[in-house]
Parts: structure tokens; sequence; C-alpha cells
């Protein structure tokens, strides 16, 4: 109920964004989680071939962040968020229509072209529509998408009852119907005639240190937010020898979101700097780790309770990511527009995603390289010990930029009534940052 009445708080347009995000979520999670066993059991590809077909996916995605970060802020984040949604519909519908390879090749390029577009755009849009609240709009959108990303695997595993076909068409209509409702309800806002080339935007946000120091050292955070993905589901398969157990994790998650998120970033936005809640939160993420290499290798469970024990520490470790992930991303996503004018807030959300996309990736195959060298070395706890050292170093590197002075203010917190700023349209480049520091925002 409180999360509901925050909602309310907000306006149209905000709250579209919110439903927006649950929706985009419950639509790409009931459907690429399973992509990979539908080209290789139904289609009969290669192992290579399926690689190929997610991998251009993967590289459209966060490769072409920067551009639609970019196209956010010359042509309107409106119209790329719309833009985007529509392109998912076509992708998605090509995955259920389509069976050849050139066919699941456009299919897998306009999905991850449209989640380039759509990702920066929509976080540029609230980041301005919600004004001086932006850190509880992130909050309540960190909610949304968690319990998307639950939704979608459990309404994307009864529809596969019926077949592929059935699931991926399911996703095409909801995004289709988030399209329609977009382009009805979002106001379209002005947006300044560009004074220079992209590439001049490029080098001014690249040429931030501040900006890149911060986003490398956030790639941390990311990096181990994607292990909710691969090393905990492998250390309950393992702890349990099921895999329906799994679910668990984001059902813990889901829950813990719902009761928890608004919450603590109430609490904290007005207590004191909030770039130390961002370092508290990266550190939390990193202890995460510590609790599952207490059942990490060994033998499988002896029965039923043993099993329900050695979850536990995994449920504790979840738990504790979450935790980590609620402190700190609501203030970083705040963060992120505060490095640059209000001109350029989308080409900052573009290529802050476009490294931690890079993160994750990378997190991924350094965690997966340390899974199969603890496994075959006996030193199972190998890959957990990793995850926590990499938030901590990265918690290490967010306190150093604090301590110097390099990040931009963020004024204390606003009161949760207060209603949100009508948004900016700012006459020159610097009236963001001048507003930035003055509170309240």
């Amino acid at each position: 109920m409180r999360t509901l009445r925050a909602v309310r708080e907000f306006p149209l347009a905000v709250r579209l964004l919110l439903v927006n995000q649950l929706g985009v979520n419950t639509g790409f999670y009931l459907l690429i989680p399973y992509l990979a066993t539908h080209l290789t059991d139904d289609l009969g590809m290669s192992a290579a071939v399926v690689g190929i077909v997610l991998g251009v996916r993967n590289l459209a995605q966060q490769g072409l962040f920067i551009l639609g970060g970019s196209a956010a802020d010359r042509l309107g984040a409106r119209g790329v968020i719309i833009a985007g949604c529509a392109l998912r519909t076509v992708g998605f519908g090509l995955f259920a229509l389509g069976d050849g390879l050139p066919v699941l090749l456009a299919a897998a390029l306009l999905s991850g072209l449209a989640g380039a577009l759509f990702n920066p755009a929509v976080r540029t849009y609230l980041a301005r529509e919600a004004g001086p609240r932006r850190a509880e709009a992130f909050a309540l959108f960190n909610v949304f998408a968690t319990t998307g990303a639950l939704l979608g695997p459990l309404l994307g595993s009864l529809l596969l009852l019926v077949d592929f076909t059935a699931a991926a068409l399911t996703a095409a209509v909801l995004f289709a119907a988030l399209t329609i409702a977009q382009a009805l309800v979002l106001p379209a806002r002005p947006v300044p005639a560009p004074e220079r080339s992209v590439i001049a935007d490029w080098r001014e946000v690249v040429g931030n240190r501040a900006f890149v120091a911060f986003s490398i050292a956030m790639a941390g955070l990311y990096g181990l937010e994607t292990q909710l993905y691969l090393l905990l589901p492998d250390g309950v398969r393992h702890a349990t020898g099921q895999e329906a157990a799994v679910g668990l994790l984001f059902l813990t998650g889901t829950v813990a979101n719902l009761l928890l998120q608004l919450r603590i970033t109430r609490l904290l936005q007005t207590r004191g700097d909030r770039t130390r809640w961002i370092t508290i939160g990266t550190v939390v993420t990193g202890l995460a780790f510590l609790p599952p290499m207490v059942v990490a290798g060994g033998a499988g469970p002896d029965g039923t309770l043993d099993a329900v024990v050695r979850m536990v520490p995994l449920i504790v470790a979840a738990l504790l990511l979450h935790l980590g992930v609620m402190i700190a991303q609501p203030f970083v996503l705040e963060l992120v527009p505060a490095f640059g004018p209000d001109r350029l807030t989308g080409t900052c959300f573009g290529l802050f995603y476009a490294a931690s996309g890079i993160a994750a990736a990378a997190g991924n195959a350094g965690i997966g390289w340390a899974m199969d060298t603890g496994s075959d070395s006996g030193r199972a706890w190998l890959p957990w010990a990793c995850c926590a050292l990499l938030g901590l170093v990265s918690a290490s590197a967010m306190g150093w930029l604090r301590r110097g002075g390099t990040l931009p203010p963020i004024p204390p917190g606003t009161a949760a009534a207060e209603p949100a700023a009508a948004p900016r349209t700012p006459d020159h480049p610097g009236a963001d940052r001048r507003a930035a520091e003055n509170p309240p925002r």
C-alpha cells in the first residue's frame, strides 16, 4: 500500500513509465531466458549458431546504448521510448514467426537495438519528470522492474506448455500495448535545438574524468547484480539438487523490493551525503557473497532437511545482494545526470549503461572462469571470494572518489508529499548543474 500511495503522488507520465517498466521486464523475461533452449531443442541449431544469435542481441543492445542516449537528447526521450518499444514488438514477433537463421538474426538485432534505445531514454525521461524526487522515482522504478523480472519467467514457463510461438507472440502483444499507451499518455516536451555535433557531445561526456571514474567504480555493483542469474542459481542447484529451488531466489528479491525499497530510499535520502550510501550499498553487495562459501563444494544434499539447511546461506546472500542494490542504485541513477548539463542527460545515461553492460559481460566471463577453475581444482569457494573482492574494490573506488571531492553534489532529498517538479528546459548548458547545487531537489 505504501508503494502504491507513493506511485499516485507522481505525475501521470511517471506512473506510466513505472507500469511500463513492469511490462517491459515481464515481456523480456517471458521470452529471452528460454530463447537458447528453443534454438537448440526446437530448431536443432548448434551451440555456435545459438551463441551468434544471442551475441548479436547483446552486442546490439550494449554497444548502441550511447546512440539511444544521444537520440533521447536530440530527438526527445518520448519519441525514442516509443520507437524502442515498437522495435521490440517487431523483434519479438519475428522470434515467433521465423525459424530461419536470417530471420532470427534480424529479430535479435531489432530486439537488441530496441533495448539500446529504450533503456537510456526511459531513464532520461523519468529523471526529468521526477524533478527533485529522482531518487524516490528510481526506487519505485527498481521495484516495478524487479517484479517484472519475476513475473516474466513464471508467465513464460506457463506459455511454453503451449509452445514457444505462444510465448513470443504474447510478449510481442504486450510490447505493442505498451507502445500504444506511451504514444497516448506520455506528453511531448520541448527539445532544444542542438548547438553542436553528436561527436562533440560524446567528447564532452567522455572527457569528464569524474564521470568516467564513477562509471568504472560502479562496474562492480552492476557486475555483481548479474550474478543473480549466474552464480547464485548455480549455487542453489548444487546445494539443493533442485532446479525449481532457483525460483525462490527471485521470489525473495521481489518480496524484499516490494517491502523495503521505498522505505530504504526515503530513510537514507535525508541522512547525509547520498554518495556515502552508494559506497555502503556496494560494500553490502560484496559481503553478500560470503555466506554461500559455507556450503560451497562438497557432495550434494543428503535429504530434504539437508537441502533446506544448505539453502539458507544462499537466501541470505540473495537478500544481502538485493539490499545492497536497493541502498545504492536509486542514488546512482540520481547522480548520473548531475555530471552534465540537462541537454546531455541521455548521453550520460547511454555511456553509463554501455560501461555497465561491458562490466556485466566481463564480470560474467570472469566469474564463469572462476566457477570452472574452482570446480576443477576443488576450490568451490573461489567464485564467491572473487565476487566479494569485486564488491569491496568497487566500494573502495567509490569511497576514494567521494573523499577526493570529484563527484557532483546531491542535495538532501525532499519530503515524500512534495509534488514532482515540472520538467526543466534550460536555456543554456549549465542550468541543470547550477540547479543541482541549490537544494531542495
